[in-house]
């Protein structure tokens, strides 16, 4: 699946709710059906600055595409990071880099986040396209 048809299909999964206590559960719902990030990777340097919560996040090149691994110390976060994660793992560093994450808006979760969120939220999505940058400049 291209990330836009993804990211399509998560605003489909939204959609179905208009509660946002609602939506807040299915995001806690998503964080815990996560798999534990294997302890190895909850290092300082995968700490993602900027989140008032601890995020840790992986980022493993194979094959030509990134596959991204996390965890957070946070219900709501880990349900953010693993939207994120769908979103971009097994994609190539180019597309993660071209992504558009519009579904963020489109779920009206932007809107629906703490400023301190909020700003996680960014910070999550400029590490994921950092590790896409990097490894993108390995391929050349």
């Amino acid at each position: 699946m291209t990330i836009n048809e993804i990211q399509d299909e998560i605003i489909d999964e939204f959609s179905g709710f208009d509660d946002w206590m609602d939506k807040y559960q299915l995001l806690i719902d998503l964080g815990n059906e996560q798999a534990p990030l294997d302890e190895k990777y909850k290092t300082e340097s995968n700490l993602i600055d900027g989140c008032q919560s601890r995020v840790w996040l992986q980022c493993d090149y194979e094959e030509g595409k990134l596959r991204f691994t996390a965890e957070s110390d946070a219900l709501i976060v880990k349900g953010i990071i693993a939207l994120l994660i769908r979103v971009l793992t097994d994609h190539t560093p180019q597309e993660i880099i071209d992504a558009d994450l519009y579904f963020i808006d489109r779920i009206g979760l932007k809107d629906h986040l703490s400023p301190t969120r909020s700003n996680g939220l960014l910070a999550m999505m400029k590490q994921m396209k950092m590790y896409a940058l990097a490894f993108k400049a390995k391929e050349i």
